[in-house]
Protein backbone atom coordinates (compact mmCIF):
# COMPACT_ATOMS: atom_id res chain seq x y z
CA UNK A 1 0.00 0.00 0.00
CA UNK A 2 1.40 3.88 -0.60
CA UNK A 3 1.30 6.03 2.08
CA UNK A 4 1.88 9.54 2.60
CA UNK A 5 2.73 11.15 6.21
CA UNK A 6 2.86 14.80 5.79
CA UNK A 7 5.35 15.72 8.61
CA UNK A 8 6.65 12.45 7.99
CA UNK A 9 9.86 13.95 9.63
CA UNK A 10 8.89 15.34 12.93
CA UNK A 11 8.31 13.42 16.42
CA UNK A 12 5.72 11.32 15.58
CA UNK A 13 6.11 11.38 12.14
CA UNK A 14 9.39 9.73 11.62
CA UNK A 15 8.05 6.89 13.96
CA UNK A 16 5.37 5.81 11.80
CA UNK A 17 7.15 6.05 8.66
CA UNK A 18 9.31 3.86 10.54
CA UNK A 19 7.10 1.39 11.50
CA UNK A 20 4.81 1.19 8.20
CA UNK A 21 8.05 1.03 6.12
CA UNK A 22 9.24 -2.58 8.58
CA UNK A 23 5.31 -3.63 7.54
CA UNK A 24 6.05 -3.83 3.86
CA UNK A 25 4.26 -0.95 2.74
CA UNK A 26 5.36 2.23 0.20
CA UNK A 27 5.57 5.11 2.41
CA UNK A 28 6.94 8.99 1.11
CA UNK A 29 7.58 10.80 4.20
CA UNK A 30 6.71 14.04 2.92
CA UNK A 31 8.29 17.50 4.59
CA UNK A 32 8.97 20.63 2.54
CA UNK A 33 13.14 19.68 3.06
CA UNK A 34 11.84 16.07 0.76
CA UNK A 35 10.00 18.90 -1.46
CA UNK A 36 6.59 18.03 -0.54
CA UNK A 37 5.15 21.20 0.99
CA UNK A 38 1.44 21.38 2.31
CA UNK A 39 1.33 24.67 2.60
CA UNK A 40 2.61 25.83 -1.11
CA UNK A 41 1.29 22.96 -2.53
CA UNK A 42 4.87 21.81 -4.02
CA UNK A 43 5.70 18.48 -4.78
CA UNK A 44 1.52 17.39 -3.73
CA UNK A 45 0.40 15.99 -6.73
CA UNK A 46 3.83 13.61 -7.23
CA UNK A 47 3.76 12.42 -4.02
CA UNK A 48 0.39 11.70 -3.70
CA UNK A 49 -0.50 10.14 -7.09
CA UNK A 50 -1.22 6.01 -6.86
CA UNK A 51 -1.33 6.65 -2.39
CA UNK A 52 -4.52 5.10 -0.65
CA UNK A 53 -3.69 6.74 2.82
CA UNK A 54 -2.42 9.76 3.45
CA UNK A 55 -1.72 10.73 6.91
CA UNK A 56 -1.18 14.45 8.28
CA UNK A 57 1.44 14.67 11.21
CA UNK A 58 2.67 18.09 9.96
CA UNK A 59 2.58 21.01 12.77
CA UNK A 60 2.47 24.81 12.73
CA UNK A 61 6.34 26.30 12.73
CA UNK A 62 4.37 29.36 14.92
CA UNK A 63 2.43 28.76 17.89
CA UNK A 64 0.99 32.10 17.35
CA UNK A 65 -2.55 32.12 16.87
CA UNK A 66 -2.87 33.93 13.61
CA UNK A 67 -0.21 31.73 11.77
CA UNK A 68 -1.22 28.52 13.47
CA UNK A 69 -4.52 29.31 11.98
CA UNK A 70 -3.77 30.06 9.23
CA UNK A 71 -1.25 26.99 8.79
CA UNK A 72 -4.09 24.20 9.23
CA UNK A 73 -6.69 25.73 7.35
CA UNK A 74 -4.06 25.81 4.36
CA UNK A 75 -2.04 22.84 4.87
CA UNK A 76 -5.92 20.89 5.30
CA UNK A 77 -7.36 22.54 2.42
CA UNK A 78 -4.52 22.09 0.07
CA UNK A 79 -4.41 18.21 1.09
CA UNK A 80 -8.08 17.86 0.59
CA UNK A 81 -8.07 19.32 -3.25
CA UNK A 82 -5.12 16.98 -3.96
CA UNK A 83 -6.33 13.51 -2.37
CA UNK A 84 -10.03 14.05 -4.16
CA UNK A 85 -8.02 14.31 -7.65
CA UNK A 86 -6.04 10.78 -6.63
CA UNK A 87 -8.87 8.79 -5.01
CA UNK A 88 -7.39 8.87 -1.05
CA UNK A 89 -8.97 6.27 0.31
CA UNK A 90 -8.54 7.29 4.08
CA UNK A 91 -7.33 10.25 5.39
CA UNK A 92 -5.74 10.20 8.97
CA UNK A 93 -4.85 13.29 11.50
CA UNK A 94 -3.42 14.02 14.67
CA UNK A 95 -5.13 16.09 17.29
CA UNK A 96 -5.19 16.91 20.72
CA UNK A 97 -8.08 15.74 23.55
CA UNK A 98 -9.85 18.13 24.84
CA UNK A 99 -8.89 21.12 21.50
CA UNK A 100 -12.86 21.37 21.58
CA UNK A 101 -12.98 21.89 25.66
CA UNK A 102 -10.02 24.70 25.59
CA UNK A 103 -11.54 27.89 23.43
CA UNK A 104 -8.60 30.25 25.05
CA UNK A 105 -5.90 28.37 23.42
CA UNK A 106 -5.24 29.83 20.55
CA UNK A 107 -3.41 26.26 18.91
CA UNK A 108 -6.62 23.81 20.00
CA UNK A 109 -8.72 26.59 18.11
CA UNK A 110 -6.53 25.97 14.63
CA UNK A 111 -6.88 21.97 15.42
CA UNK A 112 -10.77 22.40 16.29
CA UNK A 113 -10.90 23.99 12.54
CA UNK A 114 -8.75 21.69 10.84
CA UNK A 115 -10.58 18.93 12.01
CA UNK A 116 -13.79 20.46 10.91
CA UNK A 117 -12.29 20.99 7.62
CA UNK A 118 -11.49 17.21 7.35
CA UNK A 119 -15.31 16.35 8.31
CA UNK A 120 -16.65 18.10 5.41
CA UNK A 121 -14.12 16.59 3.15
CA UNK A 122 -15.71 13.84 0.74
CA UNK A 123 -12.16 11.54 1.72
CA UNK A 124 -13.41 8.78 4.18
CA UNK A 125 -11.08 9.86 7.82
CA UNK A 126 -10.23 9.14 11.06
CA UNK A 127 -9.27 11.52 13.73
CA UNK A 128 -6.90 10.82 16.54
CA UNK A 129 -7.25 12.89 19.20
CA UNK A 130 -4.12 12.54 21.42
CA UNK A 131 -3.09 13.68 25.07
CA UNK A 132 0.51 15.54 25.34
CA UNK A 133 3.43 13.98 24.89
CA UNK A 134 5.67 12.74 27.64
CA UNK A 135 8.21 13.99 25.55
CA UNK A 136 6.66 17.63 26.02
CA UNK A 137 6.85 17.69 30.22
CA UNK A 138 10.09 19.31 29.85
CA UNK A 139 8.72 22.19 27.62
CA UNK A 140 5.58 22.22 29.90
CA UNK A 141 7.38 22.87 33.19
CA UNK A 142 9.62 26.03 31.08
CA UNK A 143 6.06 27.22 29.77
CA UNK A 144 5.10 27.62 34.04
CA UNK A 145 8.82 28.69 34.96
CA UNK A 146 9.06 32.08 37.04
CA UNK A 147 12.84 32.04 38.03
CA UNK A 148 13.13 29.16 40.44
CA UNK A 149 9.17 28.36 40.47
CA UNK A 150 7.24 26.62 38.28
CA UNK A 151 3.43 27.42 38.38
CA UNK A 152 1.43 23.92 37.09
CA UNK A 153 -2.09 23.77 36.96
CA UNK A 154 -3.61 20.97 39.29
CA UNK A 155 -6.12 19.46 36.40
CA UNK A 156 -5.90 15.62 35.42
CA UNK A 157 -3.02 15.01 33.13
CA UNK A 158 -2.47 11.30 31.50
CA UNK A 159 0.81 11.78 29.38
CA UNK A 160 1.38 9.38 26.32
CA UNK A 161 5.17 8.22 24.70
CA UNK A 162 5.64 9.47 20.96
CA UNK A 163 6.24 5.93 20.38
CA UNK A 164 3.18 4.80 21.49
CA UNK A 165 1.29 7.42 19.32
CA UNK A 166 3.22 6.26 16.43
CA UNK A 167 2.37 2.81 16.64
CA UNK A 168 -1.29 3.58 17.05
CA UNK A 169 -1.58 6.32 14.12
CA UNK A 170 0.07 3.57 12.23
CA UNK A 171 -2.49 0.97 12.85
CA UNK A 172 -5.65 3.01 12.47
CA UNK A 173 -3.72 4.46 9.08
CA UNK A 174 -4.22 0.65 8.21
CA UNK A 175 -7.87 -0.02 9.23
CA UNK A 176 -10.80 1.31 7.60
CA UNK A 177 -12.19 4.92 8.05
CA UNK A 178 -13.86 5.35 11.35
CA UNK A 179 -15.43 8.52 9.60
CA UNK A 180 -15.19 9.91 13.61
CA UNK A 181 -12.46 10.31 16.25
CA UNK A 182 -9.98 8.16 18.38
CA UNK A 183 -9.06 9.11 21.60
CA UNK A 184 -6.04 7.57 22.98
CA UNK A 185 -3.90 8.78 26.29
CA UNK A 186 -1.07 7.29 28.50
CA UNK A 187 -1.61 4.68 31.00
CA UNK A 188 -1.38 6.52 34.36
CA UNK A 189 -3.35 9.51 35.23
CA UNK A 190 -2.54 11.71 37.82
CA UNK A 191 -2.80 15.69 38.55
CA UNK A 192 -0.37 17.54 36.28
CA UNK A 193 1.61 18.75 38.52
CA UNK A 194 2.46 15.98 40.00
CA UNK A 195 3.85 14.53 36.65
CA UNK A 196 6.15 17.75 36.60
CA UNK A 197 7.69 16.77 40.11
CA UNK A 198 8.36 13.72 38.54
CA UNK A 199 10.06 14.67 35.36
CA UNK A 200 11.85 17.17 37.22
CA UNK A 201 12.78 14.97 40.28
CA UNK A 202 14.29 12.89 37.47
CA UNK A 203 16.07 15.04 35.73
CA UNK A 204 17.97 16.62 39.06
CA UNK A 205 16.05 19.65 38.19
CA UNK A 206 16.17 21.61 41.71
CA UNK A 207 12.94 23.86 40.65
CA UNK A 208 10.27 24.04 42.73
CA UNK A 209 6.65 22.81 41.55
CA UNK A 210 3.81 25.16 42.77
CA UNK A 211 0.34 23.94 42.01
CA UNK A 212 -1.87 26.78 40.97
CA UNK A 213 -5.48 26.49 40.01
CA UNK A 214 -4.60 29.83 38.23
CA UNK A 215 -1.89 28.79 35.90
CA UNK A 216 -2.19 27.90 32.44
CA UNK A 217 -1.31 25.79 29.89
CA UNK A 218 -0.29 28.01 27.14
CA UNK A 219 -2.22 30.56 27.38
CA UNK A 220 -5.06 28.16 28.15
CA UNK A 221 -7.10 27.32 31.51
CA UNK A 222 -6.94 24.26 32.31
CA UNK A 223 -9.95 22.66 34.18
CA UNK A 224 -10.03 19.06 36.25
CA UNK A 225 -10.36 17.32 32.98
CA UNK A 226 -9.61 19.74 30.17
CA UNK A 227 -6.71 17.77 28.98
CA UNK A 228 -7.71 14.39 29.66
CA UNK A 229 -10.31 11.95 27.76
CA UNK A 230 -13.44 12.03 29.16
CA UNK A 231 -15.27 8.98 27.87
CA UNK A 232 -13.36 6.09 26.01
CA UNK A 233 -9.56 5.98 25.17
CA UNK A 234 -7.62 3.63 24.22
CA UNK A 235 -4.25 3.53 26.47
CA UNK A 236 -0.78 3.14 25.65
CA UNK A 237 1.51 0.82 26.81
CA UNK A 238 4.32 2.92 27.75
CA UNK A 239 4.15 4.34 31.44
CA UNK A 240 6.07 7.57 33.13
CA UNK A 241 9.02 5.20 34.29
CA UNK A 242 9.47 3.01 31.17
CA UNK A 243 9.60 6.19 29.05
CA UNK A 244 12.19 8.05 31.20
CA UNK A 245 14.31 4.67 30.95
CA UNK A 246 14.29 4.90 27.60
CA UNK A 247 14.61 8.67 26.87
CA UNK A 248 17.77 8.51 29.63
CA UNK A 249 18.96 5.10 27.49
CA UNK A 250 19.07 6.83 24.38
CA UNK A 251 20.74 10.24 25.94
Amino acid sequence: MKIVVNGGTGLIGSKTVLILRQGGHEVIAASPRSGVNSITGEGLNQAMAGAQVVIDLANSPSFEDKAVLEFFETSTRNLRAVEVVARVRHHVALSIVGADRTPDNGYFRAKVVQEKQIVASSIPYTIVRSTQFLEFLGAIADSGADANVVRIAPGLFQPIAADDVAAIVAEVALAPPRNGIVEIAGPERAPFNEFVVRYLKAVDDPREVVSDPEARYFGGRVEEHSLVPLGEARLGRIGFDEWLRRSQAAA
